[in-house]
């Protein structure tokens, strides 16, 4: 597969890390045939730094390293996706993602990328437990009324459906969606154990 790569000029490959988990970009840097191959053998990200001319091990010094889920070629194998499961921040500056500055920003058009931000927002509120929050108010009711809440939401999505009216399915599935995920922090069953469930279900299927 290395073989079939397309290294420029300077023997290097675009490289673009993303979470394999919540799908987010976290950098771009470049790899040389060499800190692929120890990418793929050590099962962590190497890369080659231009600055430095030599090869690094992210998080070799902050301990933030970066497992290898999946390394995938562009269709004119010039360039690679590298997902990963970071064991820390990405950028050098500490923060998740090395992708903090926002040039443009339109309306927003629903992606699952919401998901993982209202996971850590909820994990984040039992831990700070703030006044007049909502979730909060789950937290301190206890799993009674979370329960409650999610039956309650599951109702409405049904009669939503029942009523054929989209726009009433559209929102009482997002509340659904979160109180579901308020209570699998809860029962710290976390919503990416959930996800691997689906896709184990979907990869034996495909098998089949």
């Amino acid at each position: 597969m290395i073989e079939g790569l397309k290294f420029n000029e300077q023997g290097l490959i675009t490289a673009v890390v993303q979470d394999a988990q919540s799908k987010e970009v976290l950098t771009v840097a470049y790899m040389n045939e060499e800190s692929l191959q120890k990418t793929i053998e050590t099962n962590e990200t190497w890369f080659f730094s231009r600055s430095r001319n030599e090869l690094w091990h992210k998080g070799a010094t902050s301990g933030n390293t970066q497992r290898v889920i999946s390394i995938k070629a562009d269709c004119d194998k010039d360039a690679l996706v590298v997902e990963v499961v970071p064991a820390g921040p990405a950028c050098h500056n500490g923060t998740t993602s090395c992708f903090t500055e926002t040039i443009v920003q339109n309306e927003a058009v629903g992606s699952v990328g919401i998901l993982p931000q209202l996971k850590e927002v909820i994990a984040q509120r039992e831990i700070d437990m703030p006044e007049g929050a909502y979730t909060t108010y789950l937290f301190e009711k206890g799993i009674d009324k979370i329960c409650k809440k999610v039956g309650e939401e599951a109702t409405e999505v049904v009669i939503g459906a029942k009523n054929r009216d989209a726009e009433e399915v559209k929102w009482e599935a997002a509340d659904l969606l979160y109180h579901l995920l308020v209570l699998l922090q809860e029962q710290k069953v976390d919503a990416y154990d959930v996800l691997g469930v689906l896709e184990a279900r979907h990869n034996r299927k495909k098998a089949e």
